[in-house]
């Protein structure tokens, strides 16, 4: 029988487990270095760079928040000393009619844009993704609109939708027979009017990140569905949707956070009218801080800002909480 040389023979059991032993103990010992050994380590030098970091958000970020926390209990002019008030802003703001105006336009605003403007991003993803020649091309088209200038692509919506029978769309209406249509004066066209520019100038960017979580799907995913028989719209549903679940929750709440705060297109397209039907929250926040006959009224402002806030934190902790084991 060969035996084996001392220096290829298993090294004995208790010399294993001695070295396993060092192996699980070194983290412990660096643990237990605590904030002597943090400081003799790398600490301060981590420190250093991150004090310009902390004192920026301090100063822009967190300092703002703090001081239109305070504001909002606060009535002033910001020229004049500021008399604290107490909740009388909130009471202003409650009392208002238009409040009931704006939170209903904004619900209905971002409703269309679920509609118009989640899936159709994922659909135009897809059909990219499955085109061979020319996607970059593709890809810098779809993102085009994004880097227009909001004003410039607003007053270009704004000629498009020319309520008159010689307007672009009237125009492409009219081949059909249909029109023409007061896209921005009529009170139930302009809500879909400015959905569908928010569409066209927002999908872009959407569109690029389902790019690129598409190039993550594995192939072989694909491959086995065409095996099973599975058409373009099964593939879709039962491979594309589920390899995307994190991506599409996440641009939901984006989604959902980005229409509760629209403000330009509205702004731009329609200045709120006609009678009040796209008057949107920040675009009555808006009007309290800069378009009162009386002088801004800040206070408003700051506590309408604030109450947003904290109904946006509130539906984004409970989306979390309910979709917390749909991402994994």
């Amino acid at each position: 029988m060969t035996q084996l040389t001392p220096s290829r023979a298993a090294p004995p059991v208790a010399d294993v487990a001695a070295t396993l032993d060092y192996a699980v103990e070194r983290p412990r010992r660096r643990k237990r270095a605590g904030v002597l050994g943090w400081f003799r380590g790398d600490g301060p030098h981590i420190l250093v760079f991150l004090i310009p970091l902390l004192f920026s958000f301090i100063l822009f970020s967190w300092k703002p928040i703090a001081d239109a926390a305070i504001m909002a209990f606060q009535h002033t002019n910001l020229v004049s000393p500021a008399e604290w008030v107490g909740l009388d802003n909130f009471v202003t703001v409650f009392s208002d009619p238009l409040l009931g105006v704006a939170v209903r336009n904004t619900l209905y605003f971002a409703a269309l844009a679920l509609v118009l403007g989640y899936p159709i991003p994922l659909l135009v993803a897809v059909l990219m993704s499955e085109v061979r020649r020319s996607r970059g091309l593709f890809s810098a088209l779809a993102y085009l609109p994004v880097v227009v200038p909001p004003v410039v692509a607003a007053l270009l919506w704004k000629f498009f939708y020319d309520g008159s029978p010689n307007g672009v769309f009237n125009t492409i209406l009219g081949w059909f027979g249909i029109g023409p249509v007061q896209w921005l004066s009529d009170q139930a066209m302009a809500m879909p009017s400015i959905v569908l520019f928010a569409t066209w100038s927002a999908a872009g960017g959407t569109i690029i990140i389902y790019l690129a979580a598409l190039v993550g799907v594995a192939p072989e995913l694909y491959d086995a569905a065409e095996v099973d028989g599975a058409g373009v719209w099964r593939k879709v549903w039962h491979v594309t949707v589920p390899q995307l679940r994190g991506i599409l929750l996440v641009t939901f709440i984006l989604q959902i956070i980005g229409t509760a705060q629209v403000f330009l297109e509205p702004f731009l397209l329609t200045g709120g009218g006609p009678a009040n039907s796209t008057m949107t929250i920040l675009m009555l926040i808006y009007k309290y801080a800069f378009q009162s006959s009386l002088g801004g009224d800040y206070g408003a402002a700051t506590a309408l800002s604030l109450m947003l806030a904290a109904a946006l934190a509130v539906f984004s902790a409970i989306y979390f909480r309910l979709t917390k084991g749909w991402s994994s």
